[in-house]
């Protein structure tokens, strides 16, 4: 497992995170029973892999849980916590700051940590992300003060969003939407590692058509039923441009991880995975990193052919 940094002053992270979604129970994607949860928790330990990122509202705070349970039995100091607010345990999404702090310790004791490494915003609106025009910026700072977080940032997806956010707050960490299909976080690459803000590169299976198992016909339940016909066609024919670049080279998985992994921008990427199988595989993919040749294929292959589509996630 390779390692890279995250904050300053703090220990690095795996490049290979592990993206704590599908411990929710009961929520709208897939999930996963308690001992195969346990299991892959330890199994990601096992591994190195040492940045775990959740949320309150993933199972209405069970993935939160299911991790505290093995990190409350952990030195503290050997692991990364993120994760979340804005989205509540609830089920309801409120931004509003007066809820920053109460969501924020629930997080930490369902977690049992008495601290978070990073905290962010979840998918917030536009306007939140101007650190001039909103309170929130405050209570964040004294939650770092107190020592109850180390850092705070964003789940944004966009060069304009992060452009604003960073040159508003003293946010340290964002987590763009960024894939081989999603390239238009990498415009603000440069700008985030003058400012030492880490990027957490989430989505990498673009919600699974980069892992190359679905076509035009497959279909779809639950969230991922979002995608109309048109949609799975244009999909399903950029996957395909995919396999003509990779070939047998590369699996789809090691291409699009290895795709997030190899810029220095990015700390870590959170493919999500519903069994031990599936991280297991996840594991083994990020071990064979991409060339630079096929890296700037699909470079040009967003640049001249997927970025004008705007793409839905």
């Amino acid at each position: 497992m390779n390692y890279k940094k995250y904050l300053a002053n703090g220990i690095h992270v795996s490049e290979l995170g592990f993206g704590a979604w599908q411990l929710g129970i009961d929520s709208s994607w897939k999930t996963v029973d308690d001992k195969e949860a346990n299991s892959m928790i330890h199994m990601a330990l096992d591994n190195g892999i040492n940045f775990f990122d959740t949320a309150p509202n993933y199972g209405n705070g069970t993935s939160e849980l299911r991790l505290g349970k093995v990190f409350k039995d952990l030195d503290r100091s050997t692991i990364v916590i993120n994760t979340k607010f804005g989205r509540l345990d609830d089920g309801t999404v409120d931004f509003d700051a007066k809820h920053i702090r109460s969501s924020i310790e629930k997080s930490l004791q369902r977690l049992q940590v008495d601290y978070l490494d990073s905290a962010i915003i979840h998918s917030p609106p536009l306007a939140l992300l101007d650190g001039n025009k909103n309170d929130h910026y405050e209570v964040l700072e004294k939650l770092q003060d107190e020592g109850k977080i180390i850092a705070y940032g964003a789940s944004i997806d966009f060069y304009d969003e992060i452009k604003l956010f960073v040159e508003t707050t003293n946010a340290k960490v964002i987590q763009p939407l960024f894939n081989i299909f999603h390239q238009d976080a990498k415009r603000a690459f440069d700008l985030t590692k003058e400012n030492e803000v880490a990027l957490i590169a989430k989505i990498p299976f673009d919600s699974g058509w980069l892992t190359g198992k679905y076509d035009a016909n497959s279909q779809f339940e639950g969230v991922r039923a979002r995608w109309s016909h048109e949609d799975k066609a244009v999909r399903a024919a950029l996957v395909e441009k995919v396999r003509h670049i990779i070939e047998d080279r590369y699996s789809f998985p090691q291409a699009a991880l290895s795709f997030c992994t190899a810029y220095d921008a990015i700390s870590t990427v959170i493919p999500g995975a519903v069994s031990t199988q599936q991280l297991r595989n996840n594991i083994k993919a990020i071990s064979h990193p991409l060339d630079e040749d096929t890296r700037k294929l699909f470079e040009d292959l967003y640049t001249n052919e997927v970025k004008e589509l705007n793409l839905p996630w």
